[in-house]
């Protein structure tokens, strides 16, 4: 028998993951071991939801200024494809709502800037009804003040604030599950 799981835990056949924006120009200007963090977590949670046969959405905003998503990003997805954006929030580009799955209502949100384009995808997430959990330690602002404010925001608004490792392993559910090993691996 399959229990539904509490409301403030992601669920792998509810949730998409999202990317928000991890872009090689937005990569300069960040900090430079906040940045190489974000990137790591990104990995394990994009290798992880692979694994898991969780979606995956990834963005670019104005991809013609930003570039192109990260080459250790693009690399771990399964068709190196992102929707261009002009829009701040992701829900404001066309692409982006058609691939948003309607059975899945949980949204695990990463990516930059947290204040910006993070920020304003989850608000517009939690307006169309779905359950938002923010990684917090795979979002990232140019500076920290800003990232604590987008957090505080978001948490007010009802996002679920967590962390990589959390979703992962809410997501495997079990060490008995087939894909427990590369999890456990992705980790280390």
């Amino acid at each position: 028998m399959q229990t539904k799981p509490a409301t403030n835990m992601v669920a792998m056949v509810q949730s998409q993951l999202v990317i928000v924006d991890m872009q090689v120009q937005l990569a300069l200007v960040m900090s430079a071991d906040e940045f190489k963090n974000i990137v790591k977590n990104c990995g394990i949670l994009a290798q992880a939801s692979q694994l898991l046969a969780v979606p995956i959405i990834v963005t670019e905003h104005y991809p013609q200024s930003f570039g192109a998503t990260l080459p250790e990003i693009k690399r771990l997805l399964p068709n190196n494809q992102a929707i261009a954006k002009m829009a701040f929030s992701a829900c404001g580009e066309p692409k982006f709502n058609q691939q948003l799955q309607r059975e899945n209502s949980q949204i695990v949100l990463t990516g930059m800037e947290a204040h910006i384009c993070v920020l304003q995808t989850a608000l517009d997430l939690l307006q169309a009804g779905k359950q938002v959990f923010v990684v917090e330690d795979a979002i990232l602002s140019r500076k920290p003040a800003n990232k604590a404010n987008a957090l505080a925001r978001l948490r007010d608004a009802g996002c679920i604030v967590t962390n990589t490792e959390s979703v992962v392993f809410e997501w495997l559910g079990n060490a008995k599950h087939e894909s427990a090993k590369a999890i456990f691996n992705l980790i280390k």
